[in-house]
């Protein structure tokens, strides 16, 4: 099969990549910077020049394509530029797909278009959507682009928080519990539901390829609940300490979070740690039932949390971004 990824240069987007090789897919890849050219070839995958606003390089990039894989999305920024990448960019990517004849379409949304569950539920694929912030709600504006579609066979991918190799935003908790504590929103009692990256990209690479996800939703995550706690202290486990959790409940974690926020836009950089996001933060739960992907994918993930933590942790090492 011959598959275009777009994101194929992000965290999530190269373990796709790397998922569709195994397989031994042709994998084209959207490639928006000059620069991620050499990054591309080194993961096996033909880069194509061209953005989800590039019409005409998208219509290019799709020439012969069997299956999109649509990966690329924006995290953080103004409504109006989430919007426009994660809903307008992937209904114009679709538009292109179902004008050029190209057979299945697989979009990796997002937990945060669902939004959370009560404490111990984990919520199914007709689970009501609620999401918390702007990106959750372009997350879903996306998600009900590609469900109005009916000449594109699609299926949609949602996975909760993930981490792995390559991952910048988990590496920061493992650089935080080296120094001996954990500082968590809330009093470290929410719940989660995790995926490691080579899960999640298995459970997506099965998506685009199985008759029987042509119109589904489905949610990928590891069955293990874990709290904050003990995700801190599963990461300091994996670099050999025993962090003291510090709760930081909503009063504390208000002002902290926009401290954090303005200091990043004051610096030019990006964080995950905005105002916007703190409903999500202190959420009880964010919890996902992958049932529906075990039945119909054969697809189960394999690493829980400790498993997952220590190679991710290796991984770090063999980088230089741990000592």
């Amino acid at each position: 099969m011959k598959a275009l990824v777009t994101g194929a240069t992000g965290f999530v987007g190269s373990h796709v990549v790397a998922a569709l090789q195994a397989r031994g897919d042709t994998v084209v890849a959207l490639c928006r910077r000059p620069a991620a050219r050499g990054a591309l070839e080194a993961l096996g995958a033909f880069p194509v020049p061209g953005s989800l606003e590039d019409e005409p390089a998208l219509r290019a990039a799709l020439a012969g394509v069997d299956v999109v894989y649509h990966v690329a999305g924006l995290v953080t920024g103004t409504p109006q530029a989430l919007t426009q990448v994660n809903e307008t960019g992937t209904r114009r990517l679709l538009g292109c797909c179902r004008d050029l004849a190209v057979p299945r379409f697989v979009l990796v949304s997002s937990q945060a278009a669902l939004g959370p569950s009560p404490p111990g539920v984990r919520l199914t694929e007709d689970a009501p959507c609620r999401p918390l912030t702007p990106y959750g709600r372009s997350k879903l504006a996306g998600e009900l682009v590609v469900r109005a579609e009916t000449r594109v066979a699609w299926t949609i991918v949602r996975p909760p928080s993930v981490y792995g190799p390559r991952d910048r935003e988990f590496l920061r908790l493992f650089q935080i519990v080296r120094r001996g504590f954990a500082p968590v929103f809330g009093w470290g009692t929410q719940e989660l539901s995790l995926v490691h990256a080579t899960d999640l990209a298995e459970a997506i690479a099965r998506a685009g390829r199985m008759d029987r996800a042509a119109g589904q939703v489905y949610h990928a995550a590891h069955r293990e609940i874990i709290t904050a706690a003990n995700l801190a202290r599963a990461a300091g486990a994996a670099v050999g300490r025993r962090p003291v959790v510090v709760p930081v409940p909503g009063l504390l974690a208000a002002p902290i979070v926009w401290a954090i926020d303005q200091a990043s836009r004051r610096a030019g950089t990006t964080t995950v740690v905005t105002t916007d996001k703190l409903a999500e933060f202190l959420a009880p739960a964010w919890l996902l039932d992958s049932g529906k992907a075990e039945r119909e994918l054969g697809w189960t993930a394999a690493l829980d949390a400790a498993t997952g933590m220590r190679a991710a942790a290796a991984w770090y090492r063999e980088q230089g971004w741990l000592p």
